[in-house]
């Protein structure tokens, strides 16, 4: 099986991590990212979010992590201040194979974007991590989760779970990095469990 490459993907490295199917809304106003933006849009393409390994998010180029998300715009306006405020969504995730910074200190890399994970039901064992996300959408849920809802899929609620729980960034890396759905919710049922959250199995 081949693998997909894009070649010359903008990276909008952030201090947050974007997970399959989530909805992430931005900020926008460095006109690297502006321009970014603008291209993205006229050319109907994603650009890459990745959390920051070294650096911040204004001012020199950030380092990113090499594992990123794809982002599609999905809605878009602009404040009186001219700032755009964008809502991405994240589609697949991606592995940077080499990387280089633009004159406009905008950092574009090579990646290889990788499969979708192979999807699972929710074993009974993790149910707990189901309840948690279903319990989130009664209670606010509107724009939080874009739908559809997947309450069955291990992958869906383990990328869900995965945003909402006050983890380190790090860790949501780590989680985001992990292949398999049911690993993921493997370490999701623990965090849960050490905290009172969920009983054990």
């Amino acid at each position: 099986m081949s693998t997909e490459t894009l070649e010359d993907l903008p990276i909008f490295p952030l201090k947050t991590v974007l997970f399959p199917g989530g909805m992430l809304p931005l900020r926008v106003f460095e006109t690297r990212y502006v321009d970014m933006t603008r291209e993205c849009m006229k050319d109907a393409r994603p650009f890459g979010v990745c959390l920051i390994r070294e650096g911040a998010e204004v001012g020199l180029p950030a380092v990113p992590e090499d594992v990123g998300t794809l982002a599609t715009i999905v809605d878009f306006d602009t404040t009186d201040a001219g700032v755009l405020a964008l809502k991405v969504r994240g589609g697949r995730r991606f592995r940077i194979v080499a990387r280089t910074v633009s004159r406009q200190a905008l950092v574009r890399a090579r990646v290889e974007v990788l499969d979708d994970e192979a999807d699972a039901p929710v074993p009974p064992e993790f149910a707990s991590c189901a309840r948690i996300v279903q319990l989130v959408i009664a209670d606010q849920a509107a724009g939080t989760f874009a739908e559809p809802y997947d309450l069955e899929s291990a992958s869906w609620v383990g990328y869900r779970l995965s945003e909402i729980l006050p983890v380190p960034l790090k860790a949501k890396q780590k989680l985001l990095e992990l292949e398999g759905a049911i690993s993921r919710l493997e370490v999701l049922q623990r965090f849960l469990e050490q905290r009172g959250l969920a009983s054990g199995r």
